[in-house]
């Protein structure tokens, strides 16, 4: 059968190849950085990607770098190479130089990886196809044509679900039998996702359940970012909101990854320290505080700081990051410390490279989604925070309540959302029938996939930025602290602290 076989080069892209192993060294080097690394990786790139025998050796032995945790640049992967005694092989020093002088920018690397990888799929189909046509010939051996259109059938198939990590049917049937089986021995204290530390929102979400996209959405100074930072430091600590072990897992610490694209840790911290130790950071600004009050809050603060100190929370505060580089930081945190929550703050502050070239609508759908991605990736429930229009204000509407159509920017939002927020406080609005009830706060879950809707009313005390459990039927604040200052009687401005 030997005339069969094609004597055409076979579909590759060597220039591709080299310019995807240039970025690889180009992000670590300059950056500090691995995404490109991750992007491979999270693509299907093996070896076999690549058609040229010399980038292939380079590509694994920079995988086998990147499995043992060992920095990757130009030096260590040459010397790397050396120590393996194939520098020679894949042409010296200067070819590994070359990698990185070709390619002037990592920017264009998933356009790189897509090509090489469309290459390799055409070589596994001709090289597929290949054997096909051979049993094709060959009717002493594949007597009935079935049995070779079989076979065919079943080889591509393994090609398009190579890459594909869906659980089989049977396997996903028991593993959801497992759940709902669990709600039955939990007898109604189980939940299905982590607890928010708000007992009566979990009531209705059944927790913040694994590759959920969870929306909440507000108009600026509202409190969003304090609510999602309470529900961030309830799962990181094992402690609900009252300060009391979740029972639902046994107070268990869930590692928590926060992206502030708008606030520095620095400014985060302070707050979680302040809120935790019940210190009015409005009043300590400007010395309002009596000093005999000042020297238990200092005991309060000690308490607090000893406590986040230990909690498993990881900050990254870049400002302005693309998208696709927050998820390979993502990936990273999943990867070291096995992280179960992700928080993002907020939607409107991420960049999209691919999509900035197109209208803002355009770009933010494109973030929408793959926040959407990588929460499935990463089987973890992702908290993004995002900003309301004005519309609710324009409407008429005395109460003004937001609705999902008032998410900014863009309809991709509701649309990719597991869960949905719209987060008001009536006090701030003085034609609504509880605006002198300045500790409610509302909490609508306007969409939820796999649940209820509705509202769940919650206490808000704005001195120290901390949500807590409203009794159905009562506006009090309760089990706060017995030894918290009284609310602050100076006038409402601006939230500065939202």
């Amino acid at each position: 059968m030997g005339q069969m076989k094609d004597l055409k080069t076979p579909p590759n892209n060597t220039e591709a190849e080299r310019a995807v192993l240039g970025s690889i060294l180009l992000d670590t080097t300059a950056r500090g950085d691995d995404r490109v690394m991750d992007l491979c990786l999270t693509s299907g790139v093996t070896t076999e990607t690549f058609y040229e025998p010399k980038n292939r050796i380079v590509y694994q032995t920079m995988l086998d770098m990147n499995r043992t945790a060992k920095p990757l640049d130009a030096l260590t992967l040459i010397e790397e190479l050396r120590r393996g005694e194939k520098i020679e092989t894949v042409g010296g020093v200067g070819y590994i130089q070359s990698l990185i002088d070709q390619v002037p920018t990592t920017a264009h690397a998933e356009h790189y990886i897509g090509i090489i990888r469309g290459k390799h799929l055409r070589r596994l189909m001709i090289d597929k196809a290949s054997k096909v046509v051979e049993k094709c010939y060959d009717e002493n051996e594949y007597p009935d044509p079935q049995v070779v259109l079989g076979d065919a059938e079943k080889t591509f198939l393994e090609i398009g679900g190579s890459a594909s990590g869906t659980m089989p049917w049977s396997a996903a049937v028991d593993e959801s039998f497992k759940r709902i089986d669990a709600l039955f021995e939990s007898n109604g204290g189980h939940l299905e996702g982590l607890s928010t530390g708000l007992k009566y929102l979990d009531e209705k979400l059944q927790g913040l359940k694994e590759s959920e996209m969870i929306v909440i959405a507000a108009r600026p100074s509202v409190g969003k970012t304090s609510l999602a930072m309470n529900i961030a430091e309830s799962c990181a600590l094992g402690r609900d909101m009252n300060n009391i072990p979740i029972k639902t897992d046994g107070g268990k610490r869930h590692p928590v990854a926060i992206f502030s694209l708008e606030m520095p840790v620095e400014a985060l911290t302070k707050r979680m320290i302040a809120g935790r130790a019940g210190v009015n950071m409005w009043k300590l600004n400007r010395n309002l505080v009596p000093r005999e009050e000042k020297k238990m809050l200092t005991n309060n603060l000690m308490q607090a700081v000893g406590e986040l100190k230990s909690a498993p929370i990881f900050v990254d505060d870049t400002a302005g990051l693309d998208i696709m580089d927050l998820r390979a930081r993502a990936r990273r945190m999943k990867k070291q410390h096995n992280i179960e929550l992700i928080v993002i703050d907020y939607l409107q502050l991420c960049c999209c490279r691919e999509g900035a070239r197109q209208s803002r609508q355009i770009e933010v759908g494109m973030i929408s989604q793959q926040i959407k991605a990588m929460a499935k990736e990463l089987k973890i429930p992702v908290i993004v925070l995002s900003q309301l229009s004005r519309a609710n204000e324009q409407r008429g509407d005395k109460f003004e309540k937001p609705k999902l159509s008032d998410l900014r920017d863009s309809g991709a939002i509701e649309q990719d959302a597991d869960v949905v927020f719209l987060l008001r406080r009536p006090s701030r609005n003085a034609a609504d029938p509880e605006s002198q009830d300045q500790t409610l706060a509302i909490i609508d879950v306007a969409k939820n996939r796999n649940g209820e809707t509705g509202e769940v009313r919650v206490n808000f005390i704005r001195e120290f930025t901390r949500f807590r459990d409203r009794e159905p039927e009562s506006s009090n604040i309760e089990n706060f602290q017995s030894s918290e200052p009284e609310p602050m009687a100076e006038p409402y401005i601006q939230d500065p602290m939202l």
